[in-house]
C-alpha cells in the first residue's frame, strides 16, 4: 500500500529514542522528509544517522520542550531548512512515577509546561500553513493510562488525559480544512522508559525485574510487549493519505491490554 507520504515534511518530537525514534524511521521509510527534535543531542544525532543510513532524509534540531521560545525557534529552523511541516507527531517524555496526591505544585506546573502546553503551542505554530495547504496530520502519542489509569503514574495519567480532550476538540475545529487530528495510545511497548518503570516497580515491590515483566506480559492477550516498530507503523498510517477519513479518534496499540471497550 502506498501511504502517499513521499516528499511530505514531518516533524517528530522527542525522537532521540524509543517511540519517537521508531516513528521518525517509519515515516522516513515511507518517503517523508523528517525533522526530528530531542533535548539530548547525542540521541538526536543517532536517530538522524539511522535515517540517513537507511536512505532517508532527516534534519535534527536540539530543543527543550519546556522552553516555549526554544520551541518557536525550532519551528523557524525547520521552515527555513525543509519548509512547513505537513505532519506533526506530538511526543514527549513521560514524567517520573508519582501518586496523584502529594506532588508539589511547581512539579505539576513544570510537567504541564513540557508535556502539554508546549505541544499545544507547537501545534498552533504549524496550523496556519496546514490550513492554507488544505492538508495536515496532527498525531499525539499519549498513554494507555488515559483510559485505564496506571498505578503510581499519577502525573502521566492526568496530564496526558488533558491532551486527549484538547485533541478531540481541535479535530472538530479543523476537520473541514483537511487536517486530521488523532491520539495514539501505546500499551506495553519495549522501550527504555518501560524498562525503567519495570525496574522501579521491581524495587518498590521487592520483586525481580523478570518477575515484573512476567506479570505484565501475563496481562496482555498477545503475551508479549509490543515492538516500537509496530507502534510506529500505526502512526505512519494515521499520517498518510489513506487515513483521510480518520480524525478525532483514540487508537490503541496495546496488544489488547486495555480491559475496557
Amino acid at each position: 500500500m502506498d501511504l502517499g507520504l513521499k516528499n511530505r515534511v514531518a516533524l517528530v518530537m522527542s525522537a532521540g529514542g524509543g517511540l519517537g525514534s521508531a516513528i521518525a524511521l517509519a515515516l522516513a521509510r515511507e518517503g517523508a522528509t523528517v525533522a526530528v527534535s530531542d533535548q539530548n543531542r547525542e540521541a538526536l544525532e543517532s536517530t538522524v544517522s539511522r535515517i540517513r543510513v537507511a536512505g532517508g532524509n532527516a534534519h535534527g534540531i536540539q530543543a527543550d520542550l519546556a522552553d516555549l521560545e526554544n520551541v518557536t525557534a525550532m519551528v523557524a529552523d525547520v521552515r527555513s531548512t525543509l519548509g512547513d511541516p505537513e505532519i506533526l507527531v506530538n511526543n514527549s517524555g513521560g514524567p517520573p512515577p508519582s501518586l496523584a496526591s502529594g506532588v508539589a505544585p511547581e512539579q505539576w506546573r513544570n510537567q504541564f509546561d513540557s508535556m502539554v502546553l508546549s505541544l499545544m503551542h507547537l501545534t498552533d505554530l504549524l496550523l496556519p500553513a496546514m490550513k492554507q495547504r488544505g492538508w495536515g496530520r496532527i498525531i499525539t502519542s499519549a498513554s494507555s493510562g488515559v483510559v485505564a489509569p496506571i498505578p503510581n503514574l499519577g502525573m502521566s495519567n492526568t496530564l496526558r488525559l488533558a491532551l486527549v480532550g484538547w485533541s478531540k476538540t481541535l479535530a472538530n475545529e479543523v476537520a473541514a480544512d483537511g487536517i486530521c487530528v488523532n491520539v495514539v495510545l501505546p500499551g506495553r511497548i519495549a522501550t527504555g522508559r518501560i524498562r525503567s518503570l519495570d525496574e522501579a516497580r521491581a524495587s518498590r515491590e521487592g520483586k525481580t525485574y523478570d518477575e515484573v515483566v512476567a506479570a505484565s506480559t501475563a496481562s496482555i492477550p498477545v503475551k508479549r510487549y509490543g515492538k516500537p516498530e509496530e507502534y510506529a507503523d500505526a502512526v505512519a498510517f494515521l499520517a498518510s493519505e489513506r487515513a483521510a477519513f480518520i480524525t478525532g479518534s483514540v487508537v490503541r496499540v496495546d496488544g489488547g491490554m486495555i480491559p475496557s471497550i
